[in-house]
């Protein structure tokens, strides 16, 4: 438990900095021949910092009462 403690606080001690990304998908558009139109759309992903904070809370928590025993 004590490992997944440690993988928790980390997770969250990065989701509470990194409060999202972005990635790229690539649609055709048109395709004549020689001719190809591509286009490139961006797609948020985002969460609040507070399940950063939840998951980070929970972590220590999980470290805290393992190392009680």
């Amino acid at each position: 438990m004590k490992t997944t403690g440690i993988i928790l606080v980390i997770i969250g001690a990065i989701m509470m900095v990194y409060t999202g990304f972005n990635y790229v998908t690539k649609e055709k558009v048109v395709d004549i021949g020689p001719i190809e139109i591509n286009k490139e759309e961006n797609n948020p992903v985002s969460w609040s910092p507070i399940i950063g904070g939840i998951i980070l809370l929970g972590g220590i928590v999980l470290v805290a009462t393992d190392s009680k025993k």
